[in-house]
């Protein structure tokens, strides 16, 4: 059994095609387990493990004016019911006009042998916190001894992704993915601070370690200072930086770039053809971002998977061996995200969306060091509510979220209010006084979609805090 029927998964995804009458066809079958714990006023609340499968057949039609392609879900199919699936979307691409991205769907390439798809799906269950669940009773234990309150979650999930065509690829993937969010309140709730970290397993997480830090940072706010708005020197930790550059890596379309609809949009009679800033410096000499699908500790599938087209991916590019991508080297926009059609249409090369995003620069200090090197500024904790003002500029804002403390003399030496910022990812990439050692962190904003990140702690001299906020 796999838990939705007797059907295996690839059983599903045969039937799948064989029952097609599309030109084309490309089923994913995804079967996903999640484990969670979660925690409030230094209780464990609830816990618990969820199954399930998700079938997305991808159907396409050769037209006279092109080939459309139609993409329809569902939970819960089974051989009984996957025939009413493909036909709805045969209707759909029968249906639907012309793609735009439409390409040769991918076969087997040579010497490629299938191998894995064979094997059964992984899984995860509530043993995956057999080591975690003892080490965060103790955190509790401490909390209470000294006087706070702990709230947050623990998740565990393992996706199995079968991708199968009717050019004859079969490709199978098995994903995990760990967070943990942890909160420190004051009794009176006046006080909070957060941790994060994303983790394979939960067996490299120290919260000992991290519950430690919040009480230092419950600590700190014991001393408030009212700050007005203004351009602070300001450090932003790896989590603040994951989220801003996770929001650069959603905007870093090719195709939209060569359409004159973001920063990395070159002037007109500029771009080098491409109507892009790609080969333009953008940041200081030293900054590279990029992702790599075998980054050790942040390993993503090494082949596409698209549930749905979008200017940053492509339905028919499903199933194509994903490289590493340098996104920027030394300063200098290197690549942007291309489908196989944007790719031809901008004459930029193949960068196919990625699911990772690392980020270093020349220094090597922790950010405890780079605080100890600060003579007075502003030291973050996470960003939160970001959005977009102006995509010509990526112009973010966004508030400030759990402890904006105030370095003095090399030591924090108090909590400010919070604020809003106004701040351009892109523009900050030329104005980093120091990047720090690159750590494995958690995205506030974005983590229920974007986890794996390794970025550093970022200084920047005058970063805007453009208001005052009375978010707490």
């Amino acid at each position: 059994m796999t838990g939705n029927g007797a059907a295996t998964a690839q059983q599903v995804a045969e039937r799948a095609l064989e029952l097609s009458r599309a030109d084309g066809a490309v089923v994913l079958v995804s079967e996903s387990s999640t484990a969670n714990l979660r925690w409030a006023n230094n209780t464990l609340t609830t816990n618990g493990v969820t199954q399930g499968r998700t079938v997305t057949v991808i159907s396409t039609v050769a037209g006279a004016q092109g080939t459309a392609a139609a993409v329809l879900s569902r939970t819960g199919v089974d051989l009984d019911t996957i025939e009413d699936l493909v036909r709805a979307g045969e209707r759909a691409a029968r249906e639907a006009g012309p793609a735009q991205d439409a390409q040769p769907l991918v076969g087997a390439r040579p010497g490629e042998s299938g191998a894995r798809w064979d094997e059964p799906p992984a899984g995860t269950s509530i043993d995956v916190f057999a080591g975690f669940a003892p080490a965060l009773g103790e955190s509790f234990e401490a909390a209470r001894a000294g006087g706070r309150l702990l709230f947050g979650f623990a998740e565990h999930s393992m996706t199995t992704t079968y991708l199968a065509t009717s050019a004859g690829l079969r490709l199978k993937h098995d994903q995990p993915n760990g967070r943990l969010e942890l909160n420190a309140k004051s009794p009176d709730f006046t006080r909070s601070a957060w941790a994060g970290t994303y983790t394979k397993d939960f067996g490299d997480v120290d919260v000992a370690a991290l519950g430690g830090q919040l009480a230092q940072r419950l600590d700190w706010q014991k001393r408030r200072v009212e700050m007005p708005a203004g351009r602070y020197e300001t450090l932003l930790p790896p989590s603040a930086v994951a989220d801003l550059y996770v929001y650069l890596l959603y905007t870093a379309s090719a195709r939209d770039a060569a359409d004159g609809r973001t920063v990395f949009s070159a002037p007109r009679g500029q771009g080098a053809g491409s109507g892009t800033k790609v080969g333009s410096r953008i940041g200081a000499e030293g900054l590279r971002l990029w992702s790599d699908p075998s980054a050790p500790g942040l390993e993503t599938a090494p082949f596409h998977i698209a549930g749905y087209s979008s200017s940053n991916q492509s339905v028919f590019d499903n199933g194509l061996a994903t490289e590493p991508v340098d996104w920027v080297r030394d300063g200098v926009l290197e690549r942007l995200v291309t489908t196989r059609h944007s790719a031809l249409a901008t004459g930029l090369p193949l960068a196919l969306s990625p699911d990772n995003l690392l980020m270093e620069g020349a220094g090597s200090a922790s950010l405890e060091e780079m605080t100890r090197a600060t003579e007075r500024g502003l030291l973050l904790t996470c960003l939160w509510y970001i959005r977009e003002v102006d995509p010509q500029s990526l112009l973010l804002t966004g508030l400030t979220r759990d402890g904006v403390y105030l370095v003095e003399g090399g030591e924090v030496t108090g909590v400010v209010n919070n604020f809003r910022f106004n701040e351009s990812p892109v523009d900050l990439l030329g104005r980093v006084a120091e990047a720090g050692r690159r750590e494995r962190c958690l995205p506030r904003e974005w983590n229920d979609y974007f986890t794996r990140t390794a970025v550093p702690p970022l200084r920047i001299g005058d970063f805007n805090m453009s208001s005052v906020s009375k978010a707490s």
